[in-house]
């Protein structure tokens, strides 16, 4: 037996609706995890801009070595 024209439509109809359903769901969970790569990204960005300060801070600690005795 062949589908009708309208049957097929109707398949088509249910199959988008149910796609869109499911990405309207779905879309709380990709906000999470985008919000959760972004926040590590920009963490580690900050975390690497510290490091030239920190081994500076060492350096000049370790020349100027001061003897408070």
């Amino acid at each position: 037996m062949q589908k009708s024209l309208k049957e097929t439509r109707r398949g088509v109809a249910v199959k988008l609706l149910l796609a869109a359903v499911s990405l309207l769901m779905l879309q709380g969970c990709a906000a999470m995890v985008v919000g959760a790569v972004v926040g590590t990204a920009t963490t580690l960005a900050v975390e690497t801009a510290k490091v030239p300060f920190k081994v500076t801070g060492a350096v000049i600690d370790v020349v100027s070595d001061d003897d408070d005795e």
